[in-house]
């Protein structure tokens, strides 16, 4: 992608839902495994007292705004894409693609609710793909032999991370190398209100959390 925005300090990939499936499209027919990174506030917020989590984020071979509010604050004023990033288009086209092509999948999530919840979403809606195993990860370096092991052990296509920041891309950092998988999905909080939905104390947080965001690159810009 040639055309980036910036957003306290991080450049973000500008795009279409079209152009970014095309994209990942791509990714799937290689070898090595790409890295998609949907960005949130939060991880956005995250890398001014972490600029070693920033760096990671731009080494991914695609990072897209996962939220409204990052477009808002970039300027962008492009309704369509605004649109498809409030309906997290491009994220239903790239499960409706491995749907379609009976790809195979490894999710790394935080609780076996997520794990549990996630799966039977996939199920329901998206029956193509093929789910090849589920595990929690956390933060640190312990686990990361075994869960490598086992992402590999299952001939996946496309490992879903559906992590906090920055345990998601800190994980992927460190092994990227040695994952198998085509291309890793770092999606972070954002699928949740797909398969969970949320409840008014986490509407009321993300309310909390955006008036922050949008505070703190009004900062940013006015330096």
């Amino acid at each position: 992608m040639s055309e980036t925005i910036c957003v306290l300090d991080v450049k973000i990939d500008n795009c279409s839902a079209k152009q970014a499936m095309k994209a990942s499209v791509e990714f799937m027919g290689t070898a090595a495994t790409s890295v998609v990174e949907l960005v949130t506030i939060e991880t956005l917020m995250l890398t001014r007292d972490k600029p070693e989590l920033k760096k990671v984020i731009e080494q991914s071979d695609l990072v897209l705004p996962g939220q409204e509010e990052i477009l808002e604050a970039a300027g962008v004023i492009d309704a369509r894409y605004i649109q498809e990033t409030r309906t997290q288009t491009y994220l239903r086209m790239y499960l409706k693609y491995l749907h379609k092509n009976h790809s195979r999948v490894y999710l790394l999530v935080e609780t076996e609710e997520e794990a549990d919840r996630l799966t039977a979403h996939l199920v329901s809606r998206y029956r193509g793909i093929q789910i090849a195993g589920a595990a929690k990860v956390a933060s640190g370096t312990d686990m990361d032999d075994m869960l490598v092991n086992a992402i590999n052990g299952g001939e996946v296509d496309c490992v879903i991370a559906i992590l906090s920041s920055p345990v998601q891309e800190e994980f992927i950092a460190r092994n990227r190398s040695l994952i198998n998988a085509r291309m890793w999905l770092g999606a972070g909080k954002l699928m949740e209100p797909i398969y969970k939905g949320r409840s008014k104390g986490e509407k009321v947080a993300a309310f909390v959390d955006r008036m922050f965001f949008m505070r703190a690159t009004r900062k940013t810009a006015g330096k």
